[in-house]
């Protein structure tokens, strides 16, 4: 098994170009709150006073809700009835910007999930549904054909409520376009399925097709061989608490779930799904894809119900999640700012070449990390510290001074830059505190204008003495 959770964490790439195409079982979510009043003189049941009445999309309608929420383009096929419920499911999505072509049937009401919730608790779900007509479901194969012919990826979201037919000849349509195929199963057959681009069953609907694996290795032989067997190119298996196994062609990767306050599983598979679908569309490896997939499911399953997950909160969580190793892009570091920002934190930045970290660094370094809550070390790179330094500097190179650096527990992020100065990072991030070591006069430190134009505050922190980076050197001869 190939460790993964030191790996970057991608950035979630633009989606504005991405059109996705969903086709599944539509279904909406109805939720019935108020207050629990004692139990029922009729039966050992409670009674519970509804105040409050929320319609949300459910099934392939909540993929599709959050591939908008993402920011890509989504075209959403499947089937409603001529009633008051398909009229709601429709005006949402389409005021969620999702273009809604559907096959609406008469004499056929709209799959409904009600549910009943007291104190965040839920207390009961009604099912009103029957199976999609057949005429209903080759009505909407034909459509989808029509449709992938500008799309990035298709969705299959089987709920095997009847819309979805026949799954593998959507995904030799999408094949035929070129277009990639994510398919989120159900429980027919994996050779249902043959030919896609990528599968995510969950533990259930793996077992079904598999049977038990036992452990994760277990699960990741019995997946290579229903890939090959069904010529599958890869697939991502959620196991819940445990994470998610990827297999893609030779290589297994397994990553732990991100460790989040539970509040409600349902939808989660949805977003799962949508973020896998929208990140292949986009042209990110699978693997990439898997990693924001789980970051999305772990902030949808902190929510209540069925529950989409925005592309600008997908990215600053990424961000986040990039954090913990330290070391950030310039674009991965702003989407940090971001988010540490909306949490209220007060951000410091310093820089330097930090070439030799000596005890003089580290005194100072932790200095500035009591100025405010996060602490950016802004690093030079090897050029820019040969046009600095001289030709014989760096003695270390920026991967290992950066890794050095993360490794303090003053350090929060690490970035580098190739240029002379800061001040480009400075302009982009805008600290509240810019730092320095005490070797420096306040009006030698570089940016301490720009910061203290828009408010900031600019300080040069206590000098170790007897400590350079120079002095070292020297001695070493």
């Amino acid at each position: 098994m190939n460790p993964t959770r030191a790996a970057a964490m991608p950035l979630l790439p633009s989606l504005r170009d991405v059109h996705a195409v969903v086709v599944g079982d539509l279904m909406l979510d109805r939720y019935w709150r108020g207050v629990a009043r004692g139990i029922s003189p009729e039966a050992p049941v409670p009674v519970v006073a509804v105040n409050d009445v929320e319609e949300r999309p459910g099934g392939a309608a909540n993929v599709a809700l959050n591939v908008a929420s993402l920011g890509a383009r989504c075209t959403l096929l499947g089937c409603i009835g001529k009633d008051a419920e398909g009229a709601a499911l429709k005006s949402i999505l389409e005021a969620a910007g999702v273009l809604c072509d559907f096959v609406e049937i008469d004499r056929w009401a709209t799959t409904l999930k009600l549910r009943v919730v007291s104190q965040q608790q839920q207390l009961l779900r009604n099912d009103f549904e029957s199976p999609v007509p057949a005429a209903a479901a080759a009505a909407l194969a034909t459509k989808a054909s029509v449709h992938l012919a500008d799309a990035a990826v298709l969705i299959v979201a089987d709920y095997d409520k009847g819309a979805v037919v026949d799954p593998e000849a959507l995904i030799q349509a999408a094949n035929a376009a070129g277009t990639a195929s994510v398919v989120d199963p159900k429980l027919k057959p994996l050779s249902s399925y043959a030919g896609a681009s990528l599968l995510k069953p969950n533990r259930q609907e793996f077992e079904a097709a598999a049977g038990p694996f036992g452990d994760v290795d277990g699960l990741a032989e019995a997946a290579k061989a229903l890939c090959r067997t069904h010529e599958i190119d890869a697939m991502v298996v959620t196991v819940g608490a445990d994470g998610m196994t990827i297999v893609e062609g030779p290589h297994t990767h397994h990553l732990p779930a991100r460790q989040v306050e539970v509040y409600d599983v349902t939808g989660a598979g949805d977003t799962a799904a949508a973020v896998l679908g929208v990140a292949l569309g986009a042209g990110l490896p699978v693997l990439d894809c898997a990693r924001l997939a789980n970051v999305a499911a772990s902030l949808a399953v902190a929510k209540s119900g069925t529950a989409s997950v925005s592309g600008p909160e997908l990215a600053l969580a990424a961000a986040e999640e990039s954090a913990d190793g330290g070391a950030l892009s310039a674009d991965q570091l702003a989407l940090a700012v971001a988010a540490s920002r909306q949490a209220g934190e007060r951000i410091v930045f310093t820089n330097g070449c930090f070439d030799i970290l000596h005890a003089g660094h580290v005194a100072y370094l932790e200095q500035a990390r009591q100025l405010g809550d996060r602490l950016i070390v802004a690093v030079n790179s090897d050029a820019s510290v040969a046009r600095i330094k001289g030709p014989k500097r760096p003695v270390n190179t920026l991967a290992r001074r950066m890794q050095v650096l993360a490794g303090l527990k003053s350090v929060d992020w690490v970035v580098s830059f190739d240029e002379d100065t800061p001040e480009p990072l400075l302009a982009r991030l805008r600290p509240d505190v810019l730092a320095k070591g005490g070797d420096y006069e306040r009006h030698q430190v570089v940016g301490a204008n720009f910061v203290a134009g828009y408010g900031g505050e600019v300080q040069v922190l206590d000098r170790v003495e007897d400590c350079s980076t120079t002095a070292i050197l020297d001695q070493l001869g």
